[in-house]
């Protein structure tokens, strides 16, 4: 029987981005104040850190349809956090165009690179199951 190399969490890059975004949205929650972490910031931290939390969980699962669950709540948190709180923060002057620029330009690259995640676990199944 062939080895499998094992990649770890910290090796894959879905979650080296998750984790960049995470380092965004931390620098703009600690410079808002308490009224504005209250109404919008808690809302935009916690769905950008879901997003790594996600991708950790269904990576440390073993059935790939649990993976492929937890990699799915990874991708909404995203949307959510970069579609809807990121766009309000840039609306209500709360960041500027340039850090609303840096967070979404890895963002993108993000979602391509989740969907491709995503695509391959489920590959990986099928391949199995035709073995």
């Amino acid at each position: 029987m062939a080895k499998k190399n094992f990649i770890t969490i910290k090796d894959l890059q879905v979650y080296q981005l998750a984790r960049k975004l995470s380092t965004i949205a931390w620098d703009i929650y600690s410079k808002m104040n308490f009224e504005d972490k209250k109404h919008i910031g808690d809302q935009f931290i916690r769905s950008t850190d879901s997003i790594g939390a996600n991708i950790a969980e269904g990576y440390a699962r073993f059935h790939f349809l649990d993976k492929v669950r937890f990699y799915y709540n990874a991708r909404a948190s995203q949307s959510e956090s970069t579609d809807h709180w990121l766009e309000l923060l840039l609306e209500r002057n709360k960041i500027n165009q340039l850090t609303f620029d840096d967070y979404k330009t890895i963002s993108k690259d993000l979602q391509v690179k989740l969907n491709n995640f995503i695509k391959r676990t489920k590959d990986e199944n099928e391949n199995k199951t035709l073995a």
